[in-house]
């Protein structure tokens, strides 16, 4: 049925205005590509004039007001949306290629996220990714949109309870052409988060000079500003007032986000649609709801390999997971081991399984046609089944990487290729009983340019008449020819889609091998990527500034729905000082994805190899952080059902705080753990920002004694800042050398109470491997409140893990409240209890059966 829309349009217009000079805040750049002159200025119908401030990058070419398209007549109203047709007025062109009639769609998808989708009405490219529908329905939008001809088409989308505008095209430069679209859009803030991969030094983007954020798959190490492995081109905008909204745009080609002063963005592609989604949020989290719904490279033989084992578990670091780089692989060929430095190395993986350590092994996408025919499976029947992306002569494509021959490169778009790849992991889990796989390369990366015999050809494709600021200047840098070709189209539209094509058949697959639960790791991610794979942030620095760079990385694909992210602990591109590791091994206590890993040829980085301070101090962190692995576990578990982030900005939790928007030194677990890091080599002191809340310290419970204000303390080499917010109950259990350990210990909970001294929490768990443990309902959760009245209730919601009986609940921790000198539990005395000086309520040797409900009363 239809429903009431608001919307607006204005349908005077404006032709040939007078060529003026712009205010440089209102320039849309007309020659973004290199070698601005006046004439070629002229030629594109544009307006040259110096910038009012110089140095700025501010564009001296630039559009006139009035270029763009026409809406002709009326928006007319359909089915949960508006239509409206739009004419180019102008025979002026930038690149070429423009489309003379457009189609704009406004899709009212529900109540929070609206779709607008641009089209010429010819063939275009599209992302073939899997849009699910959105729950509830659109009668009360929080959103409306307006449409005006003056002085060209632009639209606006606005928040209703507000008037805020929060998507404003007025800003100019609308082009729609073959191989160019732009969009100049208006924003409300300059709190503007997101849009990567890059490693960006700031978690909020600047507007100043006019930064320009690439997005284009590149298997290279991370340089400032250039483009990264994953293309997310999503942004998050925190209001002026406390609301937010995120905007997603589905485009898989070649493209870039300008940060105009305005403040705006301009957004550039060269190829594909306008597909643009809208979520309203409001609050930043809801945001991200909607948008829903330990290891090196270089163990060069297994001696090595147990040597940093055996000193892990000696100096009693808690260790999950060891990894396995290619260095195990017989020539660096992909589904082999190595028969002579790794002789033994099945069987050793299940030792490590009986010391409750898991193996994780890797794989690259491309594979080695130089074998003898009949000798290398993964070649001689992805020849027989014809998986490989082609040139346009319809030949193999042929690239370099690891092994010593020439590669193929595996088209994962077609349904023979998911097959073979399916069957090769399966096949490659009966020779090594591998727990979990991490792909690698994926970008595509190449050693050579393109194809190693031919290069890539001179034409539109590979050469295209606009090229976005991509590093070397070329799209075939270090990967594929964009004109080669695989089963979803050319490499031109698809290359940004490679790591994204190849996670879903490598997480069936390990799935399929491993029988329980498990994981993918991917370097290469897109859009939706999260359905299936994890991410690791990429071949880091060991460097102070990629110290910090790493919490902008983590929570940036927290924004992404990839929450269960993080970088290589002290760094894998050169070698990491013992002071710089130690304080990586305390922040990466707290990625949700933690481990370490670095190059081959550098100095063994694993705690173990450091002197016995920083094994001290890796130790502490990673018991910290087993301990809290079920308040952890919990997070993840509720952004599995409903979305959300894990870890998370401050001004996620207060948005309505200004001083939270620029904070990025600073990050939280969920909404009850402030964490704050110690980033600068040779810090004597840290400061820390509080927010309008309680905070007690984790260690000891004293309460923090500001609010809404900085804080400086002097630390030393072991200090990390953890800070409970008062509101909160945390789940933990007793640490242990690895989680197999840990869940043998006593459960506890630490309550920290709010201003009306009150707090909630939820805890969930499972067994850990089983599948799809929340659709099959084989899990735990109980909620669990502390009122006014001194009364914490434990109350179980869902007891379909059966072996949750098993579980103690031991200790209790209650920061906050005042001295108590009576306990009684489920209304019998419980006596043993104390106060600590920092007024900490500790209760011990409770001897609760996990997963069943109880009360405590304090007195």
């Amino acid at each position: 049925m239809k429903c009431q829309k608001f919307f607006g349009f204005l349908l005077l217009s404006s032709m040939g205005l007078a060529q003026e000079c712009y205010p440089d805040e209102e320039r849309i750049d007309c020659h973004p590509d290199m070698g601005d002159t006046p004439e070629r200025c002229a030629a594109r119908g544009c307006i040259y004039c110096d910038a009012h401030v110089p140095n700025q990058n501010v564009p001296i070419c630039y559009l006139p007001r009035d270029y763009s398209y026409f809406m002709v007549g009326l928006p007319e109203q359909i089915e949960d949306g508006f239509r409206v047709n739009l004419v180019r007025r102008s025979t002026d062109t930038m690149f070429g290629g423009d489309s003379a009639n457009l189609t704009l769609i406004a899709e009212f998808q529900s109540d929070y996220r609206l779709r607008i989708k641009i089209t010429d009405g010819t063939p275009r490219w599209e992302v073939p990714l899997r849009i699910d529908p959105p729950s509830g329905g659109n009668q009360n939008p929080l959103y409306g949109i307006r449409f005006t001809n003056i002085p060209a088409f632009s639209f606006k989308i606005l928040r209703r309870a507000t008037g805020t505008t929060l998507f404003d095209t007025s800003l100019g430069g609308f082009t729609f052409a073959d191989q160019f679209l732009q969009m100049g859009i208006k924003l409300p803030s300059r709190n503007v988060y997101g849009i990567g991969e890059n490693e960006q030094p700031t978690f909020r983007h600047s507007f100043e000079k006019w930064p320009r954020w690439v997005l284009w798959a590149k298997g290279l190490p991370p340089s400032y500003d250039a483009s990264l492995y994953g293309v997310h081109p999503h942004y998050t905008v925190l209001e002026e007032d406390g609301n937010a909204h995120s905007v997603v745009i589905v485009n898989s080609n070649a493209q870039e986000f300008v940060m105009h002063p305005h403040p705006g963005i301009v957004y550039r592609t060269i190829g594909g649609i306008f597909d643009i989604y809208m979520f309203l949020g409001p609050t930043p989290e809801n945001t991200v709801e909607q948008y829903t719904e330990l290891c090196r490279f270089g163990y060069d033989h297994i001696d090595n390999l147990r040597t940093v084992v055996d000193r892990m578990i000696a100096s009693e670091i808690p260790y999950d997971v060891q990894y396995g780089d290619i260095g195990i692989m017989d020539r660096r060929l992909d589904f082999t081991v190595d028969p002579i430095n790794f002789a033994g190395l099945a069987e050793y993986v299940t030792e490590l399984r009986t010391r409750g350590i898991k193996f994780m092994t890797i794989l690259d996408p491309a594979i080695s046609v130089g074998e003898p025919a009949g000798t290398y499976p993964a070649f001689d029947l992805g020849q027989e089944m014809d998986v490989w992306i082609k040139k346009s002569d319809g030949t193999p494509m042929r690239g370099r990487v690891w092994p010593e021959d020439h590669v193929y490169f595996p088209d994962f778009h077609k349904n023979a290729t998911r097959e073979w790849w399916i069957y090769l992991i399966k096949q490659f889990h009966e020779e090594l009983d591998f727990d979990s796989l991490w792909i690698d390369m994926n970008e595509p990366g190449n050693f050579v340019n393109g194809d190693i015999v031919q290069g890539c050809p001179t034409n539109s494709i590979n050469q295209p008449p606009y090229l976005p600021r991509v590093r070397q200047n070329s799209l075939y840098d270090h990967t594929l020819c964009p004109d080669h070709i695989d089963s979803a189209g050319i490499h031109y539209n698809t290359h940004n889609l490679y790591g994204w094509s190849e996670s879903e058949p490598t997480a069936t697959a390990t799935t399929q091998a491993v029988g329980k639960r498990t994981f993918a790791l991917s370097r290469a991610t897109f859009l939706g990527s999260g359905r299936w794979v994890t991410h690791w942030l990429g071949d880091n620095w060991s460097s102070w500034d990629n110290l910090h760079f790493s919490i902008i990385g983590m929570l940036q694909f927290n924004l992404f729905r990839i929450p269960f992210n993080g970088p290589d602990i002290c760094g894998h591109q050169l070698d990491a000082t013992a002071e710089l590791c130690g304080r990586w091994m305390q922040l990466g206590a707290f990625y949700p994805f933690s481990r370490n890993h670095n190059a081959y040829g550098k100095l063994d980085q694993d705690p173990a190899a450091f002197n016995g301070s920083i094994i001290e101090i890796s130790k502490t962190a990673m018991s910290i952080r087993y301990h809290l692995l079920p308040y952890l576990y919990t997070l993840l578990a509720q952004h599995s059902m409903i979305g959300g982030t894990v870890a998370r900005a401050l001004w996620a939790e207060f948005p309505t705080d200004p001083e939270t928007a620029g904070i990025d030194r600073q990050f939280m677990w969920g909404s009850g753990l402030l964490i704050t890091p110690v980033l600068d080599e040779g810090a004597t002191t840290l400061r820390i920002y509080i927010p309008d809340a309680r905070f007690f310290d984790y260690f000891t419970g004293w309460e923090v004694p500001v609010r809404k204000a900085w804080d400086e303390f002097p630390i030393t080499p072991e200090t990390i800042a953890l800070d409970i917010r008062g509101g909160s109950i945390l789940p933990t259990q007793g640490p242990a050398v690895n989680t197999n350990l840990a869940r043998q210990n006593e459960l506890g909970l630490i309550v920290a109470l709010d201003d009306l001294m009150e707090a909630k929490g939820s805890f969930y768990y499972d067994a850990g491997d089983n599948l799809d443990p929340i659709g099959s309902g084989e899990y735990f959760w109980a909620e669990i409140t502390q009122d006014r009245f001194v009364v914490l209730n434990y109350t179980v919601t869902v007891n379909g893990y059966a072996d949750m009986n098993r579980q103690v609940m031991g200790n209790i921790t209650v920061n906050g409240g005042p001295a108590r000198t009576n306990i009684r539990v489920n209304g019998v005395d419980h006596t043993e209890f104390f106060m600590t000086p920092e007024s900490q309520l500790n209760i011990y040797n409770l001897a609760l059966v996990a997963n069943e409900d109880f009360i405590v009363e304090m007195s």
